[in-house]
């Protein structure tokens, strides 16, 4: 197959791309590929909301931009946070006028949340299902346009290079190109080739790398290993945010249910079982502290108390006011037993987002020509050394806008190469046994949860790349010499996005941020972590 403009992943980010390339130019195709079904993405998973100045009265652009630098540990890069802070308003906007039902006062104003580490009332939010309402409002305003097609089932396996035209290229390189890719059609298992002009990586996050995880078992870090695999650049792959209030349950549910950060911004106050609050010993934020702060307390906490969870309060709240603001959380607590209105509710940390990742300009331009990014695959230089609360769902409608600008610009420079050869499975079996792909899978989450989770040392992290070297070994042998799975194929890119997180969480001696070892406490000025 071919199209002009080929998108990989269908939320927030992959979606404003398509939308504003088919909004300039109806007469280019563009395609967009998921692996799963178009609903499905980290997008929708998300809760909280939607972080943007919205009442100038009590807020201003350079109080989100300061907060935004302040939760970035001096690892954002400032124009970078100003073009997100101030071109977001305008996105968000737009998303309103496409019809995004977000929740308003009584009076008509929209109710505006408040997070951990935002020194203001603006995070817009729809009940706590914000992603899944942007993502509905993304797919109506997609599917009003002709020349925009959603391939579902379709799971990109390797971004094409010069590579498979026996070019062989390194790291070193800088006129590495992008053709298109090789994807795994899930509904007859063929491998297809899809040749583009342009392409985008959208392919979200990489949580599933972990045992415990906020994020949909659709995140596995798939873009992000594409393009490590195709020699481009990645950087600050070590910091990795772990939320800090992801349910407790004794069956350890995959993905683990969020209690939204939100809960806090309502009121609701951290405890140990004893009831002390003890984040005031942390930070004079409190329970409002930035994540990777809150996230650390409740580990230390957990560690010294030799328990498995702490506890979120929120019998002190509005009944009324958190079953309407929360109706989702409210009725899952209460399908367990769990009255939030009367009851503790048993919190621990779970991984929640990538922050680094494919390295990309202010226009989505990655180190590879063709390729660009946006979204949670990338490190745009937004997040620095940890995320400030809803400002991912903003990332992705900014830097989706400015790189369909980008494209745009372009793409008329630019052809189709059609002498890419078609994919050779010759000599590969099915696997003998697919507990080989299901144990590997489980030993590598077990890995990164004790050797390289939210405090780490160095004995750990080589303890970590060590028995993860003997797993890429393995996996690859199998992927070179049996037939494509997406468990295969999934299992193969965590295994890759764990190296990079391990590597580089490796190379960094310093604390910073996310990135908490107790062989280096101390922080001082260090460059971003790049891959080359």
């Amino acid at each position: 197959m071919e199209t002009d403009v080929l998108i990989i992943g269908s939320g927030v980010a992959g979606l404003s791309v398509a939308i504003q390339v088919a909004e300039q130019r109806p007469d280019l195709s563009i395609m967009v590929l998921t692996k799963t079904e178009r609903e499905i993405s980290n997008t929708s998973w998300a809760q909280g909301g939607v972080a943007t100045v919205w009442d100038f009265s009590i807020d201003d652009f350079k109080k989100h931009i300061e907060d935004t630098l302040i939760a970035g540990d001096g690892l954002c890069d400032p124009e970078i946070v100003k073009i997100v802070v101030e071109e977001g308003h305008q996105r968000v906007r737009d998303l309103i006028d496409w019809g995004a039902r977000f929740d308003k006062e009584k009076s008509g104003d929209y109710n505006l949340g408040k997070e951990g580490g935002h020194s203001a009332n603006r995070i817009l939010h729809f009940k706590d299902i914000t992603g899944r309402e942007i993502q509905r409002t993304l797919i109506l305003k997609a599917d009003s346009f002709d020349n925009i097609r959603i391939h579902e089932n379709y799971f990109a396996i390797n971004i094409l290079t010069q590579h498979h035209l026996g070019r062989i290229k390194t790291r070193l390189h800088t006129d590495i190109e992008c053709y298109g890719v090789y994807v795994l059609n899930l509904e007859n298992n063929g491998i297809e080739t899809i040749l583009s002009k342009a392409t985008v990586m959208c392919s979200g996050g990489a949580g599933q790398v972990y045992a415990n995880s906020t994020n949909p078992i659709i995140a596995t870090g798939d873009g992000i290993a594409m393009v490590y695999r195709a020699k481009g650049r990645l950087s600050n792959m070590e910091f990795v945010q772990f939320h800090p209030t992801s349910l407790y349950t004794s069956t350890r549910e995959n993905p683990s249910f969020l209690i939204s950060e939100a809960v806090r911004g309502y009121g609701a106050i951290l405890r140990t079982k004893d009831g002390e609050d003890f984040m005031l010993k942390y930070d004079k934020r409190a329970s409002l502290a930035p994540r990777d702060i809150v996230a650390r307390a409740i580990d230390n906490e957990m560690k010294i108390r030799g328990e498995d969870h702490v506890y979120l309060d929120c019998t002190k709240l509005d009944k009324e006011g958190f079953i309407n603001h929360f109706p989702n959380i409210y009725e899952k607590c209460i399908s367990i037993g769990i009255n939030p209105m009367k009851d503790l509710i048993p919190v621990a940390p779970a991984c929640h987002y990538i922050c680094g990742g494919i390295t990309v300009n202010q226009w989505g331009q990655s180190s590879i020509s063709r390729l660009w990014a946006a979204g949670e695959c990338t490190a745009s230089g937004l997040h620095g050394a940890n995320r400030l609360a809803s400002n991912s769902l903003l990332e992705g409608l900014v830097f989706g806008h400015r790189t369909g600008i980008s494209i745009l610009e372009i793409i008329d420079k630019l052809s189709i190469h059609n002498e890419i050869p078609h994919w050779d499975a010759e000599g590969t079996r099915q696997p003998p046994e697919m507990v080989l792909i299901t144990q590997s899978w489980k030993e590598l989450k077990e890995i990164m949860s004790y050797y390289v989770g939210i405090v780490r040392t160095n004995t750990r992290l080589k303890r970590a790349l060590d028995r993860l070297s003997i797993l890429y070994q393995e996996t690859e042998d199998l992927y070179n010499t049996t037939t494509l799975s997406p468990q295969l194929c999934e299992l193969r890119n965590l295994i890759t996005v764990a190296y990079l997180i391990s590597n580089s969480a490796k190379m960094r001696r310093e604390s910073r941020g996310l990135h908490y070892n107790t062989d280096f406490p101390d922080k001082f000025d260090y460059l971003e972590n790049t891959i080359m």
